[in-house]
């Protein structure tokens, strides 16, 4: 009997060199996945990422674009061409943002904002969309704040939110095509993210002590649930947001990014 967590096929993951997205390109190849990990301006990241022990025998390709911008997207659906396969899934890891009290965010943070957390997955949908196999899968990487009110997280928050609607509406409308959407809000993931988030040490720690498991989330489990949602195991969920937080904003009420 096929294994229904086996994935196959290629699978281009935005964001897929660095943090959650970094631990999704190497568990979707590991799993049987060929992966395209697109990223933009940490090339030394990228570099160490494909040459690490971790990597080494696994089908990832890099692919520096930025997704905000029309020559960006082109680099993307050309180097899915050369690949010469329907793609099998999309997995938007790749966000920006800025942690800044109201009257300290501009329209420009907004736009900046959107442009990659939001607009990039749209336009990659639509412009790979004949791309992609019956059956595949879109993934959106959320966080508590598409839903909740965290402390300087306004734009971000706006975005995630419209990320999950975005998501909900790709889900009826791809459907007829055999295509799911779903999301993905982890909890607290100790990454290089928090380094720009004021009082981020203290807020991880504050997390880790109400969390129901004692502990944060890891990065691996987030990618986990990842694999699940795209695998032919979770065939039946569509425009749902699963939540990998070891149960932390259902006992303590109070959402951490």
């Amino acid at each position: 009997m096929p294994d229904p967590f086996r994935l196959s096929g290629v699978y281009l993951v935005t964001g897929g060199t660095r943090g959650i997205g970094r631990a999704i390109s190497l568990q979707f190849a590991r799993a049987g996945g060929r992966v395209v990990a697109n990223y933009v301006r940490n090339e030394k990241a990228a570099t160490e990422f494909k040459s690490s022990p971790d990597a080494q025998g696994l089908p990832i390709d890099l692919c520096r674009a930025d997704l905000t911008t029309s020559e960006g997207l082109d680099r993307v659906e050309a180097r899915l061409k050369e690949t010469d396969s329907l793609l099998a899934g999309l997995i938007h890891c790749a966000a920006t943002g800025t942690h800044r009290p109201l009257e300290a965010l501009t329209g420009r943070h907004f736009e900046w904002t959107f442009a990659l957390n939001v607009r990039a997955l749209f336009e990659l949908v639509k412009r790979l969309l004949p791309r992609f196999d019956r059956a595949s899968s879109i993934l959106a990487i959320s966080s508590y704040g598409a839903t909740r009110a965290l402390p300087h997280y306004a734009a971000i928050g706006a975005s995630k939110g419209a990320l999950e609607a975005l998501i909900r509406h790709l889900a009826i409308e791809l459907a007829p095509r055999g295509i799911r959407a779903n999301a993905l809000t982890p909890g607290a993931v100790s990454t290089d993210a928090w380094k720009a988030i004021p009082d981020g040490d203290a807020r991880l720690a504050e997390a880790t002590r109400e969390s129901p498991i004692g502990r944060l989330i890891t990065p691996e489990e987030v990618a986990a649930g990842a694999q699940f949602l795209c695998s032919p195991a979770a065939s039946g969920i569509n425009g749902q947001t699963l939540i990998v937080d070891g149960g932390s904003c259902i006992v303590t009420g109070q959402a951490r990014m």
